[in-house]
Order: C-alpha cells, then structure tokens, then sequence
C-alpha cells in the first residue's frame, strides 16, 4: 500500500522527520520503509494495529534499536540515537505503557535516577526535593511528595512520576505509548491538559493510542502504520473520519459495532453463578451478583471502584471475609482458586502478561496449563497431545500467525488474549471472569474479541466483562451493575440506561432526574 501524500499544511519545519527506517530481525522486517515527521507544540498521533511496527519505530526513536536503513533527522540536522542515554540526552523521552519506576525508591530518586542533583560528589536531597516539587506543581500534582515511595502511589500517579522525570530533562519530544490503558476519565482528562499544556510550550509529542476516540480529542496530526509500513501520514485529524482511519489501519473497512445480542435469557432459569452478600474488607461490602447460562453481565465503575476485586474474590485468588459464591447451585471454598477452577470459573486478568500468561513458554503451555491433567499418560504429559489441542483452538479462534510452539510474546496483544481465552475454552468452564478484555487491543482485534464473548455466551457459559470504557459495558452485555465505591448502585437491563447515566451513577451515585 502506497503512503498517502502529505497534505501541505502550513506550519513550522518539522523537528523530527523519520526517512525510510527499515528495521529487521532474524526472520522479520518489522519496519519496511517507514516515514514520520514530528513538528515542535503539536501532538502527532501513531495508530496501527498490533504488529504493525509502532513499537519497533519507537525504539529506534528512543535509541533502543539502530535502524538497518533509512534517516533521522533531528532539528534540522542528520541524527543518530544509537543509545537511549544520547537519544535522552538529544531531548528524546519515551513513557512506555509499562512504567519503567523503581517501586521502592522515592519519587524524588526515580524523577532524578541516572541524572542525580550533586554537588562534589554528594546528592543535595533538599535541591532534588525542590525540583520535584516544582515538575509537580507544573503538571498539576503538587500533592504528590518527593519523598512518597513510588511503589505506594497509584498508576495515575505513578505515570505522573513518569513525566515528571521526562520533564526533568531538557525533554523536547516527549513519546507516550498507550498512556490512558490504566486510567480512568477523569485521570485522561487531567492527562490531556498536562499534554496541551505541554504542547503550548512547544514540547512536541507523539501519541500512541488504540482509543480512535481519544485520537479525535488530543490529536493534531495522524500518522498510520500497517505490517510496518507508513500508509498515510500527516493527516489532520479534524479532516479525516473514523472509517478512514480504520481501513487504513485495518485494509478493509470494519463496522465497528457490538455483535447481536441472543434472546435475552429467562428470568425464571436458575443461574449459573451466583453471588450474595460478598464482602472484601476496605474494598467492596455486600454484593450480589448472579448470571445465567447464556448471559453477558457487565460491570462499570471508575478504576478503583472495587469491579476488579469483585472478579478476583469470585476467582478466589482473594479471599472474601463474607459471603458465598456458588456456580451451580454448589457453593465455591472461599480464597481457593484451585476450587473455583474445578467448580468451573476462568478468569482472564486485566494485566493479562504478568498475571495470565507464561510469556516465554510457548503457546500450547499455555493454552494446556489449566487442564494439564487431561494429558497426563502414566505420569508424564502427553505434549504431542497438547500441541494437537492446542492447534485446534488456535485456528478456531483465528489466532496469527499460526503456530503453536512460538513463545507467547511474540503475538500481538489481541493474539494474547485469544490464547487466554483458549485456556478455558479447553476446560470447559461454565463461568468466564473477563477483565478489561480490549485493554491495548486494535479496532481489528476488537471486533473479533467481541464476536468470540457473544460466541462463548451463546455456548452457554455465564460471562461477566469488566470494562473501563462505558460503550464497552453497554455495548456487549445483556445486563449491566454499576459499582461505585464498593457498592453495587445501580443494575438494570444494558439497554434501559445509557453513557450520560452510567457516568452519572460512577460520579454522584444516582441516576438524574
């Protein structure tokens, strides 16, 4: 696919312009001929699906990686970034969606780590403090404390350490890779202002976001990447719909709609899953929840609302201090995942990589883990067995590229959570707990996502979706409970509340008037 011509719009000479980078590894071309121009105070926006070669591109911007050909061309002279400390120095900074902090340091020590504030050999702590409080102040977090532990703030906070340090750098292209996938709308939006504050300056900074939403309200200029390569950059976002964007991303246009939902399930069947008066001690108090055969039940909530909690103590990997959940009509051991997997409960995480899947195993281990004693032949594993399984899920799931003993990170973040979701499609399990099931996945891979949840639900299992993004919740679920503060406020039908009143419910507790 050719790349569509940069539209002439007037403005300022670019500061960073990426000519033709080409990037292999052993087998793979991750970036074929890619071209990106940044100017200084605009936000540029880097879409793509997973695997189209945005993460590899930032790299090498970043100095991680050195091009195999191409230019960088940086202020109007040729660049080379061939480490990340000159890339840093040149006033490159990337924050990359898994935080690189060091939890037990303190926020002073990660802001000015690798650069300490010293004088004759020793560090001025009180001069640090002062910088710091200064960054804060600057991005609107003055409560945050220099000597708060890292490790003790939340995500929201924590990115905010994260910028603070770029900004303790003469930072003059500032690259952000999925910086709203923890936070919830209020945290976006107070993100949004420190980077328009930011830009206004004239720091320049690329965006990298699957949110097309989140595109159209902080974006001035989109570049697109697809099987690494540039297929249009430069396009201003005011000029160039949704529908365009996804069939330059995707090479054929999507619809990007929920699946049909079935004929709702009958009240008078028994539930599959059944919660009552479940209770975490300083997280959630006396939630009721059941599901039926059939049936998608979602749960909305601002993050930290205790939705997560609720999945994982139902999981048993918490263990509630009162309460019961029984699947079946049978009642599952409080704090026993072993138990509740037995009794027919998945769950796929929010944080799918640290906590679901073996990233350096390979793919049918991980598909296998959960069920591995359905292979066990006179005490060892019948892996030819496994493989076979394995490869039967992969392909009816439409996992690529295809290839079962491939490591698990080495597919996209879509693939991932398909392999998740094989796992207990393997086991057979009648209830599926599904965390953020989209967090980092592109429109593409969405759309499949969704049509494999209605599928399953259509099966008969009893799913219940967590989402932070309200159109999710309401889109893909039959019913919806909203949690506001631990406690369950509101529970109706998906189609009898709407965004504006689930917002409302979340903020204020009620529905308006």
């Amino acid at each position: 696919m050719t790349t569509t011509p940069l539209t002439p719009v007037p403005g300022p000479e670019a500061l960073l312009q990426m000519t033709g980078i080409v990037k292999e590894f052993p087998g793979v071309r991750a970036l074929d001929g890619v071209d990106l121009d940044v100017r200084a105070g605009e936000v540029h926006c880097l879409i793509g699906q997973n695997g189209a070669g945005k993460s590899t591109l930032i790299k090498v911007l970043s100095g991680f990686h050195h091009p195999d050909d191409g230019t960088i061309t940086w202020d109007g002279e040729e660049a080379s970034f061939s480490t990340p400390a000159k890339a840093i120095d040149r006033g490159v900074a990337t924050i990359y969606q898994e935080l690189d902090l060091v939890p037990h340091l303190d926020v002073a020590e990660n802001v000015f780590l690798g650069h300490e504030v010293s004088r004759g050999g020793f560090t001025q702590r009180r001069r640090a403090h002062g910088r710091v409080r200064e960054l804060l102040v600057r991005l609107g977090h003055s409560e945050i404390a220099p000597t708060r532990i890292v490790g003790e703030l939340s995500p929201a906070k924590q990115q905010i350490v994260s910028l603070a340090r770029a900004l303790s750098r003469d930072t003059r292209l500032l690259i952000l890779d999925e910086p709203s996938a923890v936070l919830d709308q209020e945290e976006v939006n107070n993100l949004f202002r420190v980077i328009r504050d930011l830009a206004a300056t004239g720091v320049a900074v690329v965006y990298i976001s699957h949110r097309l939403e989140e595109i159209r309200e902080i974006g001035d200029r989109i570049t697109v990447l697809k099987d690494g390569r540039t297929v249009a950059t430069g396009l201003a976002v005011a000029d160039t719909p949704t529908s365009e964007l996804i069939r330059l991303m995707t090479g054929r246009s999507i619809e990007y709609v929920f699946p049909p939902r079935s004929e709702a399930p009958s009240d008078s069947g028994e539930p599959v899953l059944d919660v009552r008066d479940l209770s975490l001690p300083g997280v959630f108090t006396g939630v009721d929840l059941s599901v039926r055969a059939g049936e998608i039940v979602g749960l909305a909530g601002l993050v930290g609302a205790g939705r997560s909690e609720i999945l994982e103590t139902v999981y048993g990997a918490r263990r509630a201090s009162a309460g019961t959940v029984t699947v079946d009509g049978r009642r599952v051991r409080r704090g026993s995942v072993g138990h509740a997997v037995r009794a027919g409960i998945g769950l796929a995480p929010e944080e799918r990589k640290s906590q679901a899947l073996l990233l350096d195993e390979a793919v049918y281990k991980n598909i296998t883990v959960s069920s591995m004693t359905r292979f066990a032949r006179l005490g060892f594993l019948d892996q030819r067995e496994e493989r076979r399984r394995a490869l039967e899920l992969t392909r009816s799931l439409d996992v690529r590229p295809e290839g079962v003993t491939r490591a698990a990170n080495t597919l996209s973040g879509g693939n991932q959570q398909k392999i998740v979701l094989a796992r207990w499609l393997l086991r057979d399990c009648r209830v599926l707990l599904l965390d953020e099931p989209t967090r980092g996945v592109d429109v593409g891979a969405r759309s499949e996502i969704y049509q494999l949840i209605r599928s399953l639900a259509d099966r008969g299992v009893a799913v219940v979706v967590v989402s932070s993004e309200i159109d999710e919740v309401l889109g893909l679920a039959d019913r919806v409970l909203v949690v506001r503060e631990g406690e369950v406020v509101h529970e109706s039908a998906a189609t009898a509340i709407d965004e504006a009143a689930v917002l409302d419910l979340v903020m204020e507790g009620r529905v308006p008037a």
